[in-house]
């Protein structure tokens, strides 16, 4: 390492510290220890261009290991980005871009929010996914205008996580090679040595998940990284993990490789002491030698010429495939076709009664017919949640333009990999599995909402419908769970017609997830040829399904999914028994609360206090819709191992429970 190398891997160091030290909170050792692979990266490896964040065919870095923010923050600033000296200073501080862990959308160069740890690997997956699909679907000899690769750093914490298990399992077995993993080994935990919680060897692990794994023994070592790298991009047919001996907190006299590094400032006088200790030309915080920095912004010439070179490169494509070149920007726009809809089959009337899980699997065969870029499956639950698309082939390595993805039983890995392919643009995501399963992948659910990224998970076999399998299936708490997540999409349609403009919002949402809740059994069916209103309402998150007489309700049955069929039985009865009833079927609690309070009140007036709500759930939350005087029937208890009709007349959730509930409320 010469001295304008040292300089500028310190410059990373420093302000790294620094900025820790100012805002009194944050994590400095991991940036310290990282400083060298970081510049190894963005200087010599990373097909990156500072002024154009957004470039299509950039290369995708992720910093796993979140914690350690002001690494990327550092190689952001001082290579290029737009990201100042000053959003430096206000590491953590309210509306600056450099918050505690890196977030989506705050800052160029994020690819994506990392922090819980083992998310970013798993979602640097999903990444390398779509870059292999994209350019199988538009590569052509000579014109390779899909061709970069994906990177993650990682920590001890990462691989620890389960989800990486997932995550690098299903890598090695595509033989994603484009994928390149470097694992920070500097083997201190915030407790301490790592040796008090894992004594396992990551090098064998992945060997046996099919990785290539490669060794750089000294963090430092500048040349050994390059080389590293380098070998790791020659591997064509598996994805590469690097490990990397490290130093936390390298440099520092009374900190380095102790867990006080880990997630504490240093203190004013460990860095001064730190900054002598490695011959910085200067103790003033956040100092910058000059002949670093100009040293570093080699990066924007070097990346502006690069995505110059593509350019052209795309503009001889467009020119011999035009229609190729115009579905590719489409696609990385993330736009719908002008006719993705024209296979979805009309479901307003159906002829027989079915499972809403089976109209899904048709909605999906029209949708997959118009967007070629639909691309998904299920945790092995493929049969089951309906989700394979009829004719297409399965993604794998031999062929890496198929549609249809075998994630396996790996359901958080799922979820982060359908993340990774989103962020990556180009493919529309989807993922199945049963309702209870969504536990399995709630984090990455969380931070698809917070990312405001819009993957859509099938979750069937939604209720105690499911029957016989019992209550380690039946999901009770799992809807008011997810409802809490704040941007997450729920649909809980009630029959064909409100499956199928269930699917049109979720295809047609940009800005965060949404989850559609199916049924194992059959729903009866809904003539909605008479005075039942259209299934459109579903767009309004709950409307007037079924009108009380005379147009002024004494009473109002809220029902979702199945238990719609119930309420709607139990109306009835209730104005046979001479009971105004009005039924308001309520498929979707995210998209009423933000209708107006105008429509709100049309829905449910304030006037007409008798409500009762019936969902088989949990009842948490229905108070909302139904105030504190209304009745929620559902579910408060685990389910049984019983046939679907047996255990809903055993746990009472019934159109006659309705009824009486209603009548006393009425009384």
């Amino acid at each position: 390492m010469n001295d304008l190398q040292r300089l500028s891997v310190d410059a990373v160091r420093v302000l790294s510290m620094d900025a820790v030290e100012k805002a009194q909170s944050g994590h400095p050792g991991t940036p310290m220890a990282l400083a060298p692979v970081g510049y190894v990266l963005y200087h010599r490896h990373l097909k990156h261009n500072p002024k154009d964040p957004d470039w299509l065919d950039r290369d995708r870095f992720v910093l796993s290991c979140g914690h350690a923010s002001m690494l990327l923050y550092s190689l952001l600033h001082l290579s290029g980005y737009e990201i100042s000296e000053e959003d430096i200073k206000n590491f953590r501080q309210w509306g600056s871009p450099t918050a505690g862990h890196p977030e989506y959308g705050h800052a160029p160069g994020i690819e994506t929010t990392t922090g819980p740890l083992g998310q970013g690997v798993a979602m640097s997956v999903g990444m390398a996914l779509a870059e292999r699909w994209l350019a199988a679907h538009f590569n052509r000899p000579s014109h390779g205008i899909v061709d970069h690769f994906t990177y993650a750093l990682c920590s001890d914490g990462d691989v620890m996580e389960g989800i990486s298990h997932e995550a690098a399992e299903f890598a090695g077995h595509q033989k994603l090679g484009k994928l390149i993993w470097i694992f920070d080994d500097n083997r201190i935990s915030i407790d301490g040595s790592t040796t008090l919680s894992t004594s396992v060897d990551h090098a064998k692990r992945f060997e046996a998940y099919g990785w290539q794994v490669l060794r750089v023994e000294d963090g430092n070592d500048l040349d050994a990284i390059d080389a590293a790298i380098t070998a790791a991009k020659r591997e064509t047919a598996r994805p590469t993990f690097i490990v990397l001996r490290t130093t936390i907190a390298w440099g520092s006299p009374g900190k380095a490789n102790t867990s006080a590094a880990h997630g504490a400032p240093l203190g004013a006088k460990e860095i001064e002491a730190t900054k002598k200790a490695i011959g910085y030309p200067s103790l003033e915080p956040f100092y910058v030698d000059a002949a670093a920095r100009k040293h570093w912004s080699e990066c924007v010439d070097k990346g502006a010429g690069l995505e110059r070179a593509w350019h052209q490169k795309f503009a001889t494509y467009q020119d011999e495939h035009p229609e190729l070149a115009a579905e590719y920007l489409r696609m990385m726009a993330g736009d719908l076709p002008d006719n993705w809809d024209a296979g979805v089959p009309d479901l307003s009337a159906p002829k027989s009664a079915d499972a809403t899980r089976n109209w899904s699997g048709k909605i999906i065969q029209g949708i997959a017919a118009h967007v070629p870029n639909l691309v998904g499956g299920s945790a092995d639950l493929a049969g089951s949640n309906k989700t394979d698309i009829d004719g297409a082939a399965d993604l794998f390595a031999a062929t890496p333009g198929g549609r249809n993805v075998r994630f396996g039983i790996r359901e958080h890995a799922m979820g982060a990999i359908m993340n990774g392919m989103l962020l990556h643009g180009g493919v529309r995501a989807f993922g199945g599995t049963f309702l209870i399963f969504s536990d399995y992948m709630r984090p990455a659910i969380r931070l698809a909402a917070l990312m405001g990224q819009p993957p859509v998970y099938v979750f069937t076999h939604d209720s105690i419908g499911l029957g016989e399998d019992g209550p380690t299936h039946q999901p009770i708490e799992q809807l008011a769970s997810l409802r809490a997540i704040p941007n997450l999409l729920d649909l809980r349609p009630c029959d064909s017609a409100e499956t199928e403009i269930a699917w049109r919002v979720a295809m047609e949402r940009t800005d965060g997830p949404t989850f559609l809740a199916l049924s194992r059994q059959k729903v009866p069916l809904l003539d909605r040829s008479g005075p039942l209103a259209s299934a459109e309402g579903l767009r309004r998150g709950g409307y007037v399904l079924a009108e009380a007489s005379g147009g002024r309700p004494a009473v109002i049955i809220l029902a979702s999914g199945t238990e719609v069929s119930l309420a709607l039985a139990a109306r009835d009865r209730l104005e046979a028994e001479g009971t105004a009833t009005r039924v308001v079927s309520l498929p979707s609690w995210h998209l009423f609360s933000h209708q107006d309070a105008a429509y709100r009140e049309e829905v449910l007036p304030a006037s007409v206090t008798a409500r009762v709500s019936i969902e088989a759930g949990s009842t948490f939350g229905w108070e909302r819709w139904i105030g504190m005087r209304g009745s929620a029937i559902g579910l408060d208890r685990f389910g049984a191992s019983a046939p679907a009709e047996v255990l809903y007349e055993r746990l009472g959730v019934t159109a006659e429970r309705v009824v009486a509930e209603a009548s006393r409320l009425v009384r």
